[in-house]
């Protein structure tokens, strides 16, 4: 086994490094840099993007048309002196060539140390820490619910093999998992956040604006009125593969000969079911947690959190990518990835902590 983490522990490198390298690359042809960015402040265009004419390339995916400093143009930079654009180029490090600053920016993440926010004063590793609690809350109650849901259901669905619950649930488990979150998201809005019908919960927030003044218990109350609606988007897709697999675990152990042992000695099925089948089949469940948090914490949280105006990670990097703050953009990607990286190993671990029959190494011989 140890063999086995610290092959998965040498992937990581080459992993991050790829994926670094695959979206640096891809900036570079993205039209309307951050220095366009604040020529379009200054001379008050308003949205710099819809200004872009010429083809991209350069630092950091500037382009334009006019302003020539070096190999980049900037369009907006006409009647500007030179001097103020190189100024602008040396204080977003766009001055040097991009495969220096690619390598650059990796020995800066080597060391966790990613700069700071192009649009606040503030640095990433703050940014992220300040957005953090809000996408780790609906993160984590997305998932608990999800467990809430699944594991009744698949424990009832494997008792009743076959059955015309087994059957139908089946139906409505697989609609759910076609149905995209934020689409889901957008139906609960309209039907129940007063976009067409019912005004029951609210639109936007994850609390109301007199929070502070509320007592605890209604804090409570308020907290989680709010985030109803996100967490039951986040919810309706992971919980159906965890159904199944709850099923599909449970029926593996209800077929192993132990089972028919307990059962010929007079146990009830009660008691066979959560004396002996409950405790082994629930091993891999559980231990996939970690796996299940991280799938929801990064898939949902993006579209979710805009979707909802709530002021998380996901909303940050799809702010920060439309305002080109590359520092907050490839920071938060870089701690994203090995983020998940690390959890995958950590479910692997779990997995042969829990089963001790599972055998990684064998496995990929």
């Amino acid at each position: 086994m140890a063999a086995y983490i610290l092959r998965r522990l040498l992937l990581v490198v080459p992993t991050l490094f790829f994926i670094m390298l695959i979206n640096f690359a891809l900036v570079q042809f993205v039209p309307g840099g951050p220095i366009e960015q604040v020529l379009a402040e200054i001379e008050g265009e308003g949205n710099v993007t819809d200004r872009i004419t010429g083809g991209g390339g350069g630092d950091f995916g500037g382009s334009g048309e006019t302003g020539q400093t070096g190999d980049v143009e900037y369009q907006g930079a006409r009647g500007l002196p030179q001097d103020f654009i190189e100024e602008l180029e040396r204080q977003y490090g766009l001055d040097k060539p991009p495969v220096e600053r690619f390598f650059l920016m990796l020995w800066n993440y080597i060391r966790f140390d990613f700069g700071e926010s192009y649009q606040r004063s503030i640095t990433v590793i703050d940014l992220v820490l300040e957005k953090m609690p809000v996408s780790i809350s609906l993160g984590l109650w997305s998932t608990l619910l999800a467990y809430l849901i699944s594991i009744p259901l698949g424990i009832r669905k494997a008792m009743q093999d076959g059955s015309r619950f087994d059957n139908w649930t089946s139906g409505v488990i697989i609609a759910a998992y076609a149905i995209p979150g934020f689409l889901f998201g957008i139906l609960l809005l309209v039907l129940f956040a007063g976009g067409s019908y019912f005004q029951i919960f609210p639109a936007r927030g994850l609390t109301s604006t007199d929070w502070e003044t509320l007592s605890w218990p209604m804090k409570i109350v308020d907290y989680f009125w709010h985030i109803a609606l996100p967490v039951t988007a986040m919810t309706i897709s992971s919980f159906a593969t965890l159904t199944l697999l709850t099923k599909n675990s449970f029926l593996d152990e209800i077929r192993k000969q132990y089972v028919m042992t307990a059962r010929a000695k007079g146990l009830t099925e009660r008691r066979v079911l959560y004396g002996h089948v409950f405790r082994n089949a629930m091993l891999i469940i559980i231990a996939g947690f970690p796996g299940v948090f991280i799938s929801v914490f990064f898939t949902g949280s993006i579209i979710i959190e805009v979707i909802f105006s709530l002021d998380g990670l996901g909303r940050l990097g799809f702010e920060a990518a439309l305002g080109r703050d590359y520092p907050v953009v490839f920071g938060t990607l870089y701690i994203f990835s090995l983020m998940g990286l690390v959890v995958g190993i950590i479910s692997d671990l779990m997995y042969v902590w829990v089963d001790p029959r599972i055998d990684f190494e064998s496995r990929e011989t």
